[in-house]
């Protein structure tokens, strides 16, 4: 299981006093340089975290993957197309959110998707969904030529008692099992922090998760770099 690190937050922290510090994009370089697999940022419409310029600047200076959150927006798909990420994943997105609340409505946005997808292939971008574990959505993600899914964890992340937790891990399971018999790639992410991977990493076949939030908070004690390393001790 690969481990991506989202730098959204450190960009929340630069954005609380309209200055440059602390840059999102040299915490990225010193995620890599601890080990990570892959860097993740959201830009959203609203520009509340991440900036163009970061998205840019990442483009060039990222040596692993860059993955790039974003939701079906015209203005945002036209950035993604012309910065090129390896991936582009496409989210959910509310003005009113602190964070991505849960998975994208695919059905009921299929011709939406279908020509986001479309578009960003024209430029040579890997396209995923963000998506709770369920089968039928899964379907529709792989007849829309998705080439990934990413799971929202969630509700397994926020479960209130081990038997919920058991069942939304089993509820992963399936969806996992079930998209790669569909030959789709599998990620995950949303609320895996450093307790609940050592339950969390037992899922087999899952590509790669992202981490964001509990690598941040750990980094205000301990540093970004061995903030990163805790966790890539923890899943291996």
């Amino acid at each position: 299981m690969r481990f991506s690190l989202n730098v959204d937050h450190i960009a929340t922290i630069r954005n609380a006093r309209g200055e440059d510090q602390p840059d999102p994009v040299s915490v990225a370089l010193i995620a890599e340089e601890a080990g990570v697999d892959g860097i993740v940022v959201h830009l959203r419409e609203d520009r509340r975290h991440i900036k163009e310029r970061d998205v840019r600047l990442l483009r060039e200076l990222v040596k692993t993957k860059l993955d790039l959150e974003m939701a079906a927006d015209e203005e945002i798909i036209k950035i993604a197309c012309d910065v090129g990420p390896e991936l582009a994943t496409l989210v959910p997105e509310k003005r009113q959110e602190l964070t991505t609340e849960g998975g994208l409505n695919v059905i009921d946005n299929i011709s939406l998707l279908k020509d986001t997808i479309f578009e960003l292939h024209n430029a040579e971008v890997e396209v995923s969904l963000f998506i709770e574990p369920d089968i039928n959505v899964i379907d529709s993600a792989a007849e829309i030529d998705a080439d990934f899914i990413e799971i929202h964890t969630g509700v397994f992340a926020n479960a209130r008692s081990e038997e919920e937790q058991f069942d939304e891990l089993e509820r992963i399971r399936a969806a996992v099992i079930h998209a790669k018999k569909l030959g789709l790639g599998v990620n995950a992410g949303h609320g895996i922090n450093y307790q609940n991977i050592k339950i969390f990493k037992a899922v087999p076949d899952i590509d790669e998760i992202s981490i964001g939030h509990a690598i941040i908070a750990r980094a205000v004690f301990v540093g970004i770099k061995e903030a990163v390393q805790e966790m890539i001790r923890l899943m291996t």
